[in-house]
């Protein structure tokens, strides 16, 4: 009886060392929709400074 509280216990802290990790709560509309929003923002940023560099180097 005694080596089943030990594997109970073993279990135990086994249990706490692995838990699973916090998930993060799901997204809002309003939290995707910004998302998305910096997302595209920065495409489009990223985009646009390599058209200028581009066009700045043909001009030089």
């Amino acid at each position: 009886m005694l080596r089943d509280h030990s594997s109970d216990r073993a279990r135990r802290e086994a249990d706490k060392a692995f838990k699973p990790a916090k998930t993060q709560k799901p997204m809002t509309d309003y939290a995707k929709d910004q998302h998305t929003f910096n997302q595209n923002r920065e495409r489009l940023k990223a985009e646009r400074l390599a058209r200028e560099a581009k066009a700045k180097s043909r001009s030089e």
